[in-house]
């Protein structure tokens, strides 16, 4: 095939059966819809460039530069195309979390700017973080930026109504599947394959995989946080179901060396809620069904992390006291401590209070006396046994007080005698009234 410009080789990605051997579902033909082929290497292909497109003719000439809150695929789809029109791109995130993403975007050109905040990811209701503010600079006139806002934006979601779902119809034979099932990340592809799917047959099953809370998937968001999303509609999904970092790991490299699929992360997660969600159902099955899930993008991006979380695959030893050895069980019976009670404990009990945000975030507001040890790094300290006397009291904090809750678990578990997650995190502090500092 011959094309004028790379951008018309994006979409028509490949709908590749999976081999029943490797699944084990023996009533349901399992597809998978293969983005990670599109040029960029990702689903946001698709939707960087429709958003893009009308604003990117003759915008060299205005000195203007291209700008999204995303520190993943959008970003890197939307760093090439800017830079194929003559301009610059800058990523606005709170904490790029891929090191090797970052370094991609950095050779691309782009500019990373990594804004103070209370949360991980842009949050509409904090009407004072600065990332909200910026977000919300960016949409008045006379922006000096061209903002394709993937988290708002309806041509998010029409890229998926134009492109991927008549796509799987076409390659279905003219048919919907009797079942989809897609990751939420910006909702943009779920909600347009969705609705494309149900126009040919209003009995189609929807799932929607998140993240299990606590835990970190790239480019897939907790139901909590998809629910700061405006293009996210739970009607959409007659189901939501969350899936582990271990699941996706797990899912990943079955597709990976069964399947010969290089999928990242997402992929491997939206293969392993798949299988789970169909083997519960398939013994109601009356008939031979049809199911396809979506292999966002590729694993090579990614070795970083499953290092990780998996080292062992990598012929090191598994890492003791790792949180992600820990059952969702202990972790909601961790020690946990409301805001009045922190706030009495601190003034009375002296206790160690450990900030695991980004250092961006810390120094954007934090509690005063407390010590920045960003979360990776504090699992990193875990390893080597205890970092902090047993005689000292510690109080730990994050943005929500979910990372916290397990990491006072793990410390539980490792046995240090008092050691509390402060319930609902920095945001709950803010919220109420508690005093915070800036640096």
């Amino acid at each position: 095939m011959r094309y004028d410009s790379i951008t018309d080789a994006i979409g028509n990605t490949p709908l590749v059966r999976i081999d029943p051997a490797v699944h084990g579902l023996r009533h349901i033909d399992l597809y998978a819809k293969l983005e990670l082929l599109n040029p960029f290497g990702s689903v946001k292909d698709r939707a960087a460039w429709h958003m893009a497109r009308p604003h990117l003719t003759g915008a060299d000439d205005s000195g203007r530069q291209v700008v999204e809150l995303s520190s993943g695929n959008t970003a890197k789809a939307l760093a090439v195309l800017a830079g194929m029109h003559g301009l610059g791109f800058k990523s606005v995130t709170n904490r790029m979390r891929i090191p090797e993403i970052k370094d991609l975007l950095l050779l691309l050109g782009a500019e990373i700017e990594e804004l103070p905040g209370q949360s991980e990811c842009l949050d509409p209701t904090a009407t004072e973080d600065p990332l909200t503010l910026f977000h919300r600079a960016l949409s008045e006139p006379g922006s000096a930026y061209l903002h394709t806002d993937q988290y708002f934006n309806p041509r998010n979601t029409e890229a998926h109504l134009t492109g991927t779902g008549p796509e799987i119809v076409k390659d279905l034979d003219g048919r919907a599947p009797d079942w989809f099932i897609a990751c939420v990340g910006t909702a943009g592809s779920s909600t347009g394959v969705a609705r494309v799917l149900r126009e040919h047959d209003p009995a189609v099953r929807v799932v929607g995989l998140v993240a299990a809370k606590s835990d970190f998937i790239p480019g897939i968001r907790t139901i909590d946080e998809a629910h700061e999303v405006g293009l996210f509609d739970p009607g959409t999904y007659d189901t939501i179901e969350s899936v582990s970092a271990d699941d996706a790991i797990e899912g990943m490299l079955t597709l990976n060396r069964r399947c010969g699929i290089l999928a990242g992360p997402t992929g491997g997660a939206a293969y392993f809620g798949t299988v789970r969600q169909l083997r519960d159902i398939e013994h109601e099955l009356t008939e031979h069904q049809s199911a396809v899930f979506i292999v966002c993008d590729r694993v090579e991006s990614y070795l970083s992390y499953v290092r990780r979380r998996r080292p062992d695959l990598f012929g090191r030893p598994r890492r003791r006291n790792s949180p992600a050895d820990l059952p969702e069980a202990e972790i909601r019976a961790a020690p946990s401590i409301g805001v009045a009670e922190a706030r009495t404990w601190i003034a009375t009990g002296r206790p160690l209070v450990v900030d695991l945000r980004s250092p961006s975030a810390y120094a954007a507001l934090h509690i005063d006396g407390s010590v920045n040890v960003v979360d990776a790094l504090f699992e990193e300290l875990l390893h080597g046994g205890l970092p902090f006397s047993r005689s000292r009291p510690v109080l730990l904090a994050c943005p929500v007080g979910e990372q916290s809750a397990r990491y006072a678990a793990l410390l539980t578990r490792m046995g240090h005698p008092d050691v509390r997650s402060l319930s609902g995190g920095i945001i709950a502090w803010r919220d109420a009234g508690a005093p915070l500092v800036r640096d």
